[in-house]
């Protein structure tokens, strides 16, 4: 605990400006049903009020409260990419370093397969498996973490390769240590900065994979609330703009909220990753 607190204590500005949005969106998501002045799918007003009291940030088509939407997006969207992520990290890690440990056949076959996987474009592939399966939240994690999987594996295989020719490796398996052992106390603790790192880096594609899913209508389904699927929905707002008055410019804005939540999210975590990046190459300021 300490040694955390010490390095938070060293870390840049632009750090910690990462871990507040990562807080924020964290409070929103777990917060959600206390923050959120109205339900996730109730029509509570006429469709598209302007940004005004009781409706801060307006309504919608079905005079569903942007706003609660908003709040709500927040544990949708990015809970389920933060389950995708950790389902593909668990596949794709546990997958690498089995391979780089092991060798063999077993790393040649697994090899083939990802280098299969990776030919497809994800897409269209996301696209053609959804179509025949269903949009279901189940069927969306599972198809993605598969598809992201294939990235960590060659990562993690990669990484577990370099460490594996170490002479504490050599040493440890002359002492008859099995290959669990092998993977829990040797590869996998010199291996966790780079996977780290790399955790951050795939919840962002996945994040913005699942939200260009919704916006294509084969990601999160109406009435959940998706960031994604709000930029669709609000994207034709933008043709009745009239930024002479305030109220008819706040159609324009409509499709800017969701799309800015996308957007912060992703450089909180990005700020974040490049300092984890910068700690483990062991940089100097």
């Amino acid at each position: 605990m300490n040694e955390i607190l010490y390095t938070l204590r060293g870390a840049p500005v632009s750090a910690w400006i990462g871990i507040a949005i990562i807080g924020l969106y964290a409070v929103l998501a777990i917060a959600a049903p206390l923050l959120a002045p109205y339900p996730e799918a109730a029509s509570v007003g006429a469709q598209y009020q302007p940004w005004a009291a009781p409706h801060y940030l307006g309504t919608d088509a079905l005079g569903r409260d942007v706003l609660s939407r908003l709040i709500y997006g927040a544990r949708n969207t990015v809970g389920i990419a933060l389950a995708t992520t950790a389902l593909a990290f668990l596949l794709g890690a546990t997958m690498g370093l089995l391979a780089a440990t092991l060798g063999g056949w077993f790393d040649a076959i697994s090899a083939r397969v990802v280098d299969v996987l990776m030919a497809i474009p994800a897409l269209i592939f996301a696209l053609l498996i959804l179509t025949i399966t269903g949009t279901s939240v189940l069927a969306l994690i599972f198809v993605i973490a598969i598809l992201d999987s294939t990235r960590v594996y060659r990562l993690s295989r990669a990484v577990a390769q370099g460490i594996l020719t170490m002479d504490y490796i050599e040493v440890a398996r002359m002492r008859g240590e099995g290959l669990w052992w092998l993977i829990r106390k040797e590869v996998l603790p010199n291996a966790a900065a780079p996977l780290i790192a790399e955790f951050g880096l795939r919840f962002c594609f996945v994040f913005l994979f699942i939200s260009a899913l919704s916006f294509l209508g084969l990601g999160i389904q109406p009435p959940t609330a998706d960031w994604g699927g709000m930029v669709r929905e609000s994207a034709k707002l933008i043709g009745f703009a009239d930024f002479s008055t305030w109220q008819t410019a706040t159609f324009g804005l409509a499709p800017l909220l969701p799309a800015g939540a996308i957007a912060l999210l992703t450089i909180g975590v990005n700020l974040i990753v490049d300092w984890v990046l910068h700690m483990s190459s062991g940089l100097k300021e």
